[in-house]
């Protein structure tokens, strides 16, 4: 497990893809910070930090958008990591652009902690790119 981060949205996006009601992934501040923003957002149902045999563990509730009695279509379309392990990608605030004409939003981890691009942007911060979503 080289990139928990990647992890976990890898987790996210395959549980959707299956049609899963809920995913469990290791728990981290970051990841919580992640989490806490995509409930905030609308693209998860809810989050909840619990601890099963001393290891903390994140139960992230997915949403889906019912079309018929039969078919449901995941909240989140596509998610995928910007800054990697093996290359970190940093942005000025000035350099922050909306993600899919504001249908999306972008993760930023900034020295005010993990925000939207649209918070980071509004505050005058930057930091380090980590995900987009929509």
């Amino acid at each position: 497990m080289l990139d928990p981060i990647a992890e976990m949205l890898t987790r996210i996006r395959n549980a959707q893809g299956a049609g899963k009601n809920e995913v469990i992934v290791k728990a981290s501040n970051l990841k919580l910070a992640i989490a806490k923003i995509l409930e905030k957002e609308g693209f998860v149902e809810s989050v909840m930090k619990e601890t099963i045999d001393n290891v903390a563990n994140l139960k992230i509730a997915l949403k889906y958008y019912r079309i018929s009695n039969v078919k449901k279509v995941p909240a989140i379309k596509h998610i995928r990591r910007i800054s990697k392990e093996g290359q970190r990608i940093y942005i000025k605030n000035k350099e922050i652009r909306p993600v899919k004409k504001n249908y999306g939003i972008a993760v930023i981890s900034t020295s005010k902690g993990v925000m939207t691009a649209s918070e980071a942007r509004k505050n005058g911060l930057g930091g380090e790119y980590l995900c987009e979503v929509w």
